[in-house]
């Protein structure tokens, strides 16, 4: 998913997607970036109900995409230690890096995977058999067809679809002693939908294990905050209204939801999709058709208790739609989640009964 956050000093307030203005009535998507990581670290002083506390902030680039990190904290910067952490996962999970082990996995090199694949694999499994195969990060090759890869879109047929799904669907690849095992060698894995999340809760996870009580992670839009913002507070976050053209960073808010201690993800059509011919195709693909989904809903925010969790719920929201959505979300209680649909060429907000909003 593409998107990333702002903030504001004054306000420590967030906004949970972002694509920076273009011209170009194409999306603008991580694909078309080149990876890299460049880490920039300021210090703030606020004044919280505590007393006054130091908050730093580190801001740069990975994965194709932004992130944004506040924390509270005395002593010596996070920036390599942050550094370290995103190059790690760069080189393990990026399909744009091409010595990374998904990249060698997707071409049958002999490799065995790191455990940050491990947990994301691993994690997808589970949600690829919950979800009934909704979520399913071995749907790249549709993803490829329809032109939201690194190539362009082709001419599609019903045909390459159905060829598309003989090597589709994660009961044709596992991990065996260390290594991915495929039963159809041309699967490929793409983990875009789930690996920003994971990044969050990795990062926060190295802040928990260095006593850091108050931070908020940021990666592509993907949100993991534990703790209060610099006003002694909990943190805000924004989620933007799924408006076509709305491509400035909070520039028209739907809502904002208050958060600490648990994970954040939107995932939307609205800002990501291809147009060809007056016909536009939206980037969420449904694995069981091989094509682009069509419904009323135009934004999922789930918040679990991690982000890689949250992650992947927004993707399977945004595969079934408005009414499976609710479903299941009033059938846990476990995750909380904002849904925003158009009816009648009006937007409707869909709230789950634990969600905190800002009012």
């Amino acid at each position: 998913m593409l998107s990333s956050a702002y903030i504001t000093h004054k306000d420590m307030f967030f906004y949970s997607k972002f694509v920076p203005n273009t011209s170009s009535p194409m999306i603008f998507s991580k694909q078309n970036l080149t990876i890299f990581i460049l880490v920039v670290s300021t210090a703030i002083v606020a004044v919280s109900c505590n007393g006054v506390s130091n908050y730093r902030t580190i801001d740069g680039f990975t994965q194709g995409t932004t992130f944004h990190i506040v924390y509270s904290g005395k002593g010596d910067s996070l920036n390599s230690a942050v550094d370290s952490i995103l190059l790690k996962i760069d080189n393990s999970l990026s399909v744009y890096n091409d010595s990374s082990l998904i990249t060698a996995v997707n071409q049958n090199l002999d490799v065995y995977v790191d455990t940050l694949f491990e947990n994301v694999f691993k994690r997808s499994v589970d949600i690829w058999r919950e979800s009934d195969g909704a979520f399913d990060i071995s749907a790249a090759p549709y993803f490829e067809v329809w032109g939201f890869g690194k190539g362009e879109k082709r001419e599609v047929t019903p045909q390459m679809i159905d060829s598309i799904k003989a090597f589709v669907g994660m009961d044709k690849v596992a991990l065996s002693e260390g290594k991915v095992v495929k039963s159809d060698n041309r699967l490929t894995l793409n983990v875009n939908a789930i690996a920003q999340g994971y990044t969050a809760d990795v990062i926060a996870y190295e802040f928990d294990r260095r006593g850091i009580d108050n931070y908020l992670v940021e990666v592509g839009g993907e949100i993991f905050c534990k703790g209060v913002n610099p006003s002694g507070k909990r943190w805000s976050v924004g989620i933007d209204r799924p408006e076509e053209g709305n491509m400035i960073q909070g520039g028209d808010i739907q809502t904002v939801i208050l958060l600490s201690g648990r994970g954040l993800a939107t995932s939307g059509n609205y800002r990501k999709f291809i147009e060809e011919n007056g016909v536009k195709y939206s980037h969420t693909i449904n694995p069981a058709t091989g094509r682009p989904v069509k419904h009323n809903l135009l934004s999922a925010t789930v918040i679990a208790s991690d982000a890689m969790t949250a992650d992947a719920y927004a993707t399977w929201f945004m595969v079934v739609g408005l009414d499976r959505a609710v479903e299941i979300i009033e059938s846990r209680d476990d995750i909380d989640a904002l849904l925003i649909y158009d009816k009648d060429g009006e937007f409707k907000l869909y709230q789950s009964k634990g969600l905190e909003i800002n009012k």
